[in-house]
C-alpha cells in the first residue's frame, strides 16, 4: 500500500503548512506590500512560495525564484538556501526528481558553508535548515530507489535533529528509515525504526502515531506474525477514530482487508474493502478508491461472484487510468483477463490482456525514465563529491602555506628578541611532541593492522589439523564446512585490516564466524550468544576485530581447560556517551588459568591485552575521550571461581564520520 508509505514523507515536506491557506496568503501579500528591507521581503516571498506547495507547485517555484534573486543581490545566504529548498519541494511535487536533487544540494552547500565559516556555535535555524536539506535529499533518493544514499542522508539529518532536540521530526525520519528498510524487505530493521518513531509519538501525544502503528502492522503481516498484525490494526483503528482521520482510517481498512484475505476469510475482507471504498468516495480520494476497487474485484472472484468482480475491476482500471496510475491499471486488467478466461469469454479476455500489456509497457517506460534520472542523480552526487574534494585540497594548500608563513615569522621574531625566541622554542617543542605522538599513534595502528592480518600460526595449524582429522575420520562434509568458514574468516580479517572503523554489525559478523569455526574445532563443547542493544544506531562503529583476542582467550584459557560444556556471551550496549562491549565465559576463571599457563611446558604468550591497550590509547588520542578495559573473575555463591568477564568502555564513534 504505497499511500501509507507516502504519508510520513509528505509530513516531512509539509510540516510547516497551515490550514487556512487563503487567509494566510492574503496576510502575507499585505505584509509584502509594506515590507521595507530586503530581508523582510525575501522571508515573505519564501513564506508565500511555501503556501503553494500542495496546490500550485509552478507558482511556488515562481515566488521562490523571486526570493532567491533578491537574496543573491543582497548577500542573504540563509534566505537563498531557503529559496533553493522551496524550489526542491516544488520539483518533488512535480515529480522532477533530478531538478529537486540539484535544488536541495544547492541549499545543503550554502548551509554547510554558513556553518563552516564561523568558529562560534551555529544558529539553530541554520542547523535545522541543513537537516531539512539532508532529509529532503533522503526523500528524493528513496523515491528513486537509491536506498543506500537515502539512508546515508536520513542518518545525517537524524543526527542534526537530535542535536537541536526536534523530537517530532526525529520521529518522522525514524518512520522514513523504516520505510526504506521495508522497501528492501529488511523487516527486522524496519520494525526497529517504526517502534522508535512510535515511542516518540506516544511520548508527545502525536496524532500521527496511528500511521506508524499501521506500518508496524504491515511489517508483522509481511513477517507472517498475523496475530500481532491484527492487534496493531485494532490499535490504529481506535487512534484514527479518536483523531477523526478519515483518510488514514480508509487506508487501514484496506490493510484489514489484506489481513482477512490472507486468512482466506474473503467475506470479511470484502466488508473492509467496501468500508474503505465508501470513505475514499466520500473524501474524493481517487487513488485509494482505485486500490479498494481492485481488492474488491479480487475477493469477489475468490467468492465466485464473477459479475461483481468484473464490475469492481473495470471501475478500478478506469479510475486508475484517469489519475495516471499504471500499476493499478496493470493489476486490474490482468485480473479481468484471467477472469474472462475462466468464464469462457476469450474475446474479452484478449481485449483486457492487451490493455494489461499496454499498462505493463508504460510501467517499463517509466522505470527506464526512473533509471535515467537515478543515473543523473548519481552523476550529480559524484560531481558534488569531486567538487568538494577539490575545494578541500585548495583549503589544505592554503592552510599549509599559511602555517609555513607563520612559522617563518615566528622564527624571525625569535631571533630579534629573547622572549619571543623562548615562545618560538616552546612552540617548536610542542610541534615535535605532536609529531612524536603521531608517530607513536601510527606505529600502534600498524601494529593493529598486523594483528588483523596475522592469524595465530598455532591456531591456523590447529585448524588445518582439524580438517585433516575430519577427512581421516570420513567427516568430509564437516571438513568442507570447517574449511569454508575458515576461508571466510580469513577473508573478513583481510577486509577489516583496510579500515580504521567498521559498523558494529560487521564486527558481530566476524565474531559469529570465528565462534562457529571454534565450535567445529572443539566438537561443540561450548555455546555462544551475541546480543546488541536496540539503542545502538546502524552507523555506530568500532575498531575491527577488537574483541576477537578476548573471545579466543575465553575459549582457549577458560572453556577448554574446564573439560565440560561451557558458554560464551558477547554483548554490545550503550551507556551515556560510552559503548560497552562485554565478553563473559563460565570457564575456570582467570586466576586458575594463569596458574595453568605458568605450569605449562609450552607457554603461549598472549598479546591481546598489550595490543588492546595500545589500540585504546589510539582511540583516546583521536576522540579525546577515555577508554579502558576491565578484567573481572566471576565467583558463585560460595566464592568458587566460575568464569571471567571482560568489559571494554569505548567512546561512541560513527562510521559516517
Amino acid at each position: 500500500m504505497k499511500l501509507i508509505k507516502l504519508l510520513p514523507l509528505l509530513m516531512f515536506l509539509l510540516f510547516v503548512k497551515t490550514s487556512a491557506q487563503n487567509k494566510v496568503l492574503d496576510s502575507l501579500q499585505h505584509k509584502l506590500s509594506i515590507a521595507k528591507t530586503a530581508t523582510e521581503k525575501t522571508k515573505l516571498l519564501n513564506a508565500i512560495a511555501n503556501e503553494y506547495v500542495e496546490n500550485n507547485p509552478e507558482l511556488m517555484i515562481r515566488y521562490a525564484k523571486k526570493a532567491m534573486a533578491l537574496a543573491q543581490k543582497n548577500n542573504l545566504e540563509k534566505h537563498e538556501a531557503d529559496s533553493w529548498f522551496n524550489i526542491g519541494n516544488a520539483n518533488i511535487m512535480l515529480s522532477r526528481y533530478a531538478q529537486a536533487l540539484k535544488s536541495f544540494t544547492n541549499s545543503q552547500v550554502i548551509y554547510e558553508d554558513l556553518i563552516n565559516s564561523t568558529t562560534k556555535k551555529p544558529d539553530i535555524e541554520i542547523i535545522n535548515g541543513l537537516a531539512r536539506a539532508y532529509g529532503s535529499i533522503g526523500v528524493v533518493c528513496s523515491e528513486q530507489n537509491n536506498y543506500a544514499k537515502s539512508l546515508e542522508y536520513y542518518f545525517k539529518a537524524l543526527k542534526l535533529y537530535k542535536e537541536t532536540k526536534q523530537e517530532n521530526i526525529v520521529a518522522i525520519i525514524y518512520n522514513n528509515i523504516g520505510i526504506v528498510y521495508e522497501s528492501q524487505k529488511e523487516f527486522g530493521k524496519a520494525l526497529e525504526y517504526f517502534n522508535k518513531a512510535l515511542w516518540i509519538q506516544k511520548k508527545n501525544d502525536d496524532d500521527s502515531e496511528a500511521i506508524t502503528i499501521t506500518n508496524i502492522g504491515k511489517i508483522y503481516l509481511a513477517k507472517n506474525e498475523d496475530d500481532k498484525a491484527l492487534q496493531s490494526y485494532n490499535q490504529a483503528e481506535a487512534k484514527f477514530k479518536e483523531h477523526q482521520n478519515r483518510r488514514g482510517l480508509a487506508e487501514l481498512y484496506n490493510n484489514f482487508g489484506n489481513y482477512y484475505k490472507k486468512k482466506s476469510n474473503y467475506a470479511n475482507a470484502a466488508k473492509y474493502y467496501l468500508e474503505a471504498l465508501n470513505i475514499f468516495d466520500e473524501t474524493g480520494e481517487k487513488y485509494g478508491a482505485s486500490a479498494s476497487l481492485g481488492y474488491l474485484g479480487t475477493v469477489s472472484a475468490l467468492l465466485h461472484k464473477n459479475a461483481e468482480a468484473v464490475k469492481y475491476l473495470e471501475r478500478s482500471s478506469a479510475l486508475a487510468e484517469e489519475i495516471g496510475t499504471p500499476e493499478q491499471v496493470k493489476v486490474s486488467e490482468k485480473e479481468l483477463s484471467d477472469l474472462y478466461e475462466k468464464m469462457g469469454k476469450p474475446a474479452l479476455a484478449l481485449l483486457h490482456y492487451k490493455k494489461y500489456s499496454v499498462a505493463k509497457d508504460n510501467i517499463n517506460n517509466s522505470e527506464s525514465i526512473k533509471n535515467m534520472v537515478r543515473e543523473e542523480m548519481n552523476y550529480e552526487f559524484e560531481r558534488k563529491e569531486a567538487f568538494q574534494k577539490v575545494e578541500n585540497e585548495k583549503r589544505q594548500v592554503l592552510f599549509d602555506e599559511q602555517a609555513k608563513r607563520h612559522q617563518q615569522q615566528m622564527l624571525f621574531v625569535g631571533i630579534s628578541a629573547l622572549l619571543l625566541f623562548s615562545i618560538a622554542f616552546l612552540i617548536y617543542n610542542r610541534l615535535q611532541l605532536k609529531k612524536r605522538l603521531t608517530l607513536q599513534r601510527d606505529l600502534a595502528e600498524y601494529e593493529q593492522k598486523a594483528l588483523h592480518l596475522q592469524m595465530n600460526p598455532h591456531f591456523v595449524f590447529n585448524c588445518l589439523g582439524s580438517i585433516s582429522s575430519f577427512i581421516v575420520q570420513n567427516g568430509k562434509d564437516s571438513a568442507i564446512k570447517y574449511l569454508s568458514k575458515f576461508s571466510k574468516l580469513m577473508r573478513l580479517t583481510l577486509e577489516y585490516s583496510k579500515e580504521s572503523l567498521i559498523p558494529i554489525d560487521r564486527e558481530i559478523e566476524g565474531l559469529q564466524n570465528y565462534l562457529e569455526l571454534e565450535q567445529l574445532r572443539f566438537n561443540n563443547m561450548f555455546q555462544f550468544t551475541i546480543t546488541k542493544n536496540p539503542d545502538i544506531e546502524d552507523d555506530m562503529a568500532i575498531p575491527p576485530l577488537l574483541l576477537q583476542p578476548f573471545v579466543e582467550n575465553a575459549i582457549i584459557h577458560g572453556i577448554v581447560p574446564k573439560k565440560q560444556h561451557g558458554n560464551i556471551y558477547v554483548d554490545f550496549a550503550v551507556s551515556g556517551d560510552k559503548l560497552i562491549c562485554t565478553v563473559t565465559d563460565d570457564g575456570i576463571g582467570i586466576n586458575r588459568s594463569q596458574k595453568l599457563k605458568e605450569k605449562s611446558v609450552t607457554v603461549h604468550k598472549s598479546l591481546a591485552l598489550e595490543i588492546t591497550k595500545k589500540r585504546l590509547e589510539v582511540i583516546q588520542a583521536v576522540t579525546s575521550k577515555t577508554s579502558r578495559v576491565e578484567i573481572n573473575e566471576l565467583t558463585d555463591a560460595f566464592g568458587v571461581p566460575n568464569g571471567t568477564r571482560i568489559i571494554l568502555n569505548l567512546p561512541i564513534q560513527y562510521a559516517s564520520n
